[in-house]
């Protein structure tokens, strides 16, 4: 399933990210709120555990998530902000690592690294700015599947219709959280218009 967020604070975040006079401090803060108010969208339906707590005049039992039940996966390294402010969040949530490099010439996705802990029975939530071909999501959402959890969610900034049609066909049963769907792909396999490349525009690495 794909619902692509509609707010209008979402979208002004969005369009920030395409200026060009955007530093890449700028950058990663845009980024780091947009995956903030993502999941708080994609994890409304995410049961409450009660457990007693001490406060100012008492102990009493309140519903809390559980943060332990919960795996953010970031793709490398676009999505390094995104997992800086999601477990700011949750605290006590696991991290993962994915490493992916597409080939220019064949555009196909190469998986060279992997660091994802134990996430069976957990909820895993996938962080990569861009769908642009969906290769990359689709390759990684199949390594985690090997793993096992209960189940899949995946928070993305931009995509293209293109993209995100590969990844509903082969991964039907995942919920894809994102923020733009953009117009289509590129003569050269690239989101349009876009916002050019998220890893080298937050971090000061373009040419």
């Amino acid at each position: 399933m794909i619902t692509e967020i509609k707010h209008p604070v979402i979208k002004t975040l969005v369009n920030h990210l395409r200026e060009v006079d955007t530093d890449a401090l700028r950058f990663r803060h845009i980024v780091h709120e947009l995956a903030r108010l993502m999941a708080y969208e994609a994890l409304s339906d995410e049961p409450l555990k009660k457990r007693e707590i001490e406060i100012w005049n008492s102990k009493r039992a309140f519903g809390f998530i559980e943060e332990e039940n919960l795996l953010f996966v970031s793709i490398l390294r676009a999505g390094l902000p995104m997992i800086e402010s999601v477990t700011a969040l949750f605290p006590e949530a696991s991290s993962g690592f994915l490493a992916m490099k597409r080939d220019e010439k064949t555009h196909q996705s190469v998986i060279y690294y992997d660091r994802i802990p134990e996430c069976k029975g957990k909820t895993v939530i996938l962080l990569d700015p861009m769908v642009a071909t969906g290769g990359s999501l689709c390759d990684a959402i199949s390594v985690i599947k090997h793993k096992e959890p209960a189940k899949i969610i995946s928070l993305n900034l931009i995509g293209s219709p293109e993209g995100l049609d590969v990844v509903d066909q082969k991964h039907p049963d995942i919920h894809l959280y994102i923020a733009q769907i953009d117009e289509k792909l590129d003569s050269n396999m690239f989101i349009y218009p876009g916002l050019g490349d998220a890893g080298d525009r937050a971090y000061n690495t373009e040419g």
